[in-house]
C-alpha cells in the first residue's frame, strides 16, 4: 500500500483548482497563548488540590480540563467539512490592493463561527459561515506590475473558546494581473496619426457611405491633419478647427508608441503609456498601441482598453 505524504505546514502544498474540501486529515490544531495560560492555571489548581486535599479543587480542575477538551473537538469540527471556492480577483494597478475572495460553504446544519483567511502577516476579519455560505475577503498590496500568484494561504479558526487554533494550508489556483501604475503627470497625448497601413481604412472611414459633413469643431490631439479646416484657419481668429463628419467618430485615431515616450527606464515608459491609454480611452479616441514585439491596432471600447493594459502589464513576461 502506498502512503500519501502529509501536507505539513512547512511543505509547499500542491496547487489546487476547483472547490477545496477541508477534511479532518489536513487540519492542524495547537493551543493558543490563552490556551497555554489556561493549562498553567489548571496545573496550579491541580497542585493545590493535591497539596491540600480539597475535593472541590479536584472537581473544578477536572471540570475545566474536560471543558477544554470538548472545546478542542469543537474547534476542529468548526473547519472540518468546509468547501472553499476561490474567486478570481479583479485586475488592479501597481500600488493598489488586490482583493482575494474565498467562498466558504458547508453542507448545512450548524453555522461555522469565526473563520478567517491568512496570508503571511495579513489576516482577514473573522466571519461566521451560515448554511448559505460566506466570503472570506483578504486585501493584499501589489507593488509591481505583472501576473502575481500569491502562493499559499491558511484558513483558521479559534472558535469557540479561543484556547486552540485550528488551521489548514492551501494554495488555490488563482492570481491577479497588476497593471503598471499610471504616470503621475498627465502629459499631452502624442499627435502621431495612423500609419500607412491604416491610411486606406481611414479614408474609407472618413469618406465612406453615410459620411456627411456636419460642421467644424475645435482641434483635438490625434485628429488627422487632412481633416483640419485650413481655409478657416487662414481666416484667423478661431485657432485650429477640424471638419466633423457624421458617423466618423472612430476615425480620430492615434498611435501610442514605445518610441514616443521621453522616459528611458522601462517601467517609466510603461507608466507613461498606461497614462496615455487611460487618457485616450476617456477622450473617446480610437488608439493603437505599439510595444517592442507586439502591436495592437487602433480601436475603442472597454475590451480594447483591457487588452492594452494587459499588454503593458505583461511586457517582457507572460501570463501562466
Amino acid at each position: 500500500m502506498r502512503l500519501r505524504p502529509l501536507n505539513l505546514p512547512w511543505r509547499a502544498p500542491r496547487i489546487e483548482s476547483g472547490p477545496i474540501r477541508l477534511r479532518a486529515g489536513r487540519l492542524f490544531i495547537v493551543p493558543t497563548r490563552a490556551g497555554l495560560v489556561f493549562a498553567v492555571l489548571l496545573l496550579g489548581l491541580l497542585v493545590g488540590a493535591i497539596n491540600y486535599g480539597v475535593s472541590l479543587a479536584y472537581l473544578f480542575t477536572f471540570w475545566f480540563a474536560g471543558l477544554a477538551i470538548v472545546g478542542m473537538l469543537h474547534t476542529q469540527r468548526n473547519l472540518a467539512g468546509l468547501v472553499l471556492i476561490a474567486r478570481a480577483p479583479a485586475p488592479v494597478f501597481a500600488g493598489e490592493e488586490a482583493v482575494f475572495r474565498l467562498r466558504a460553504e458547508h453542507d448545512g446544519g450548524r453555522a461555522r463561527g469565526r473563520v478567517a483567511l491568512r496570508h503571511g502577516e495579513l489576516e482577514s476579519p473573522p466571519v461566521d459561515v451560515p448554511a448559505g455560505g460566506a466570503d472570506l475577503v483578504l486585501a493584499l498590496p501589489q507593488a509591481r506590475r505583472g501576473w502575481h500568484a500569491p502562493g499559499r494561504f491558511s484558513v483558521r479558526s479559534e472558535w469557540p473558546l479561543g484556547l486552540f487554533r485550528c488551521w489548514a494550508v492551501l494554495a488555490p489556483d488563482w492570481g491577479v494581473l497588476v497593471y503598471p501604475a499610471p504616470a503621475a503627470d498627465a502629459r499631452p497625448l502624442p499627435t502621431h496619426d495612423v500609419g500607412d497601413d491604416d491610411a486606406e481604412a481611414t479614408r474609407r472611414s472618413t469618406r465612406g457611405e453615410g459620411s456627411e459633413f456636419t460642421g467644424l469643431r475645435a482641434y483635438q490631439p490625434g485628429d488627422p491633419p487632412r481633416r483640419i479646416a485650413w481655409k478657416a484657419v487662414a481666416r484667423g481668429g478661431q485657432g485650429l478647427l477640424t471638419k466633423d463628419f457624421a458617423g466618423t467618430g472612430g476615425a480620430r485615431r492615434l498611435w501610442l508608441d514605445w518610441g514616443q515616450t521621453a522616459e528611458r527606464d522601462v517601467e517609466a515608459r510603461l507608466s507613461r503609456l498606461t497614462r496615455w491609454v487611460l487618457d485616450a480611452h476617456a477622450a473617446g479616441l480610437a488608439y493603437g498601441l505599439r510595444l517592442p514585439g507586439r502591436t495592437l491596432p487602433p480601436q475603442t471600447g472597454e475590451t480594447h482598453l483591457r487588452q492594452c493594459l494587459e499588454a503593458l502589464a505583461l511586457h517582457g513576461s507572460s501570463r501562466p
